[in-house]
């Protein structure tokens, strides 16, 4: 059996680079490689009354003037993930059902790659309670993962 070469090496892993970077541009605006409800902007638009466009982290701006923007979670809602590292794009999903303080079920598009996950699990772990730091459910280990993500806010209809 041949030994793969280094240059062979880093050539798979920044295909598998450019795989996950494809994976995560799919949560962007409606303009990009994916199409119909697997990306999460055009799945919130069309499973609220939140009528925004553009990439998810851009709708936190876009809903000002339009749409009251809180940090109090309400049925209904959609709640706007900040970009970052690992949501270059930043998220959106629609918030299903009020738990508690600090626990929301959402359904969102594409939090696993082309996937539509509902009634997932969401908790705020910010200081103040405000929603500005969460962790989200993560179906392959059946728990809420350890990841914690920034966020705007909620957007109401």
């Amino acid at each position: 059996m041949a030994v793969a070469q280094p240059y062979e090496i880093r050539i798979v892993k920044w295909g598998l680079v450019l795989l996950l970077a494809f994976f995560l541009a799919a949560c962007s605006s409606s303009r990009s490689v994916w199409n119909g409800s697997v990306q999460c902007a055009p799945y919130a638009r069309q499973h609220s009354n939140i009528k925004l466009v553009g990439n998810a982290a851009s709708w936190w701006w876009e809903a000002r003037g339009r749409y009251r923007r809180s940090h109090r979670p309400h049925r209904g809602d959609v709640l706007v993930f900040r970009a970052s590292r690992r949501l270059p794009l930043g998220h959106v999903c629609v918030v299903r059902q009020v738990r508690g303080s600090r626990l929301v079920l959402v359904d969102h598009a594409n939090w696993e790659p082309g996937v539509v996950t509902r009634r997932a699990p969401i908790v705020d772990v910010s200081p103040r309670n405000n929603w500005t730091r969460v962790r989200v459910w993560w179906t392959p280990t059946h728990a809420v993962g350890k990841t914690v993500y920034s966020t705007y806010g909620f957007i109401e209809p």
